[in-house]
């Protein structure tokens, strides 16, 4: 039996009350099992929100919104920066698995955003410069993040045109706290 859609409001609720979930455990919920795996494999995945976060080990968006496999659709990468990848990841789970709710998923004491603020060379360059884009003069490493994460949000509704009951939004993780903060955005 095909699970149903979830709406983008039921999807980004899930994400919140999961995030109570974690911030108050010392353990994950999320279903994990055998049966879960087995379940998924017979019948496929149909996460129900795309979370677009950054590479970085503190910020683990399963365990963050206390979820288990098939849940959610996560897509990293260093500085949660957007570029044509991310683009035909988030329009994949949007337009085959039938995701209603994007979010970009920042957070504090980003490294990315750090390394943005200095001078680099290498690879790394091209996600800090897509970053100082984003930042301009910006100094204050929690008001770059935040516009990071705007610039991020920007990018994917420019690109994705899907209107069907699609939210893109973005949130913040604390990763002192553990706690998304999903309206500073």
């Amino acid at each position: 039996m095909q699970e149903e859609y979830v709406s983008a409001s039921d999807a980004l609720n899930k994400l919140k009350s999961g995030n109570l979930l974690y911030v108050d455990s010392q353990t994950s919920s999320g279903d994990i099992s055998l049966q879960k795996r087995v379940y998924t494999s017979e019948n496929g995945q149909r996460p129900y929100a795309v979370i677009i976060a950054c590479s970085d080990s503190r910020v683990i968006p399963e365990s963050i919104f206390s979820v288990g496999i098939g849940e959610l659709f996560v897509v990293r990468v260093a500085g949660n920066v957007i570029d044509n990848h991310q683009l035909g990841s988030i329009e994949y789970a949007i337009n085959n698995l039938g995701c209603r709710l994007v979010v970009v998923l920042g957070h504090t004491q980003c490294g990315a955003v750090g390394a943005a603020l200095r001078q680099n060379q290498g690879y790394i360059k091209f996600i800090t410069d897509e970053i100082k884009l984003a930042i301009g003069e910006e100094a204050d490493p929690f008001k770059a993040s935040i516009l990071n994460i705007r610039r991020s949000v920007d990018k994917i509704k420019e690109s994705i045109k899907d209107t069907d009951g699609l939210k893109i939004t973005g949130a913040i993780y604390h990763t002192d706290s553990g706690i998304v903060d999903f309206d500073v955005i």
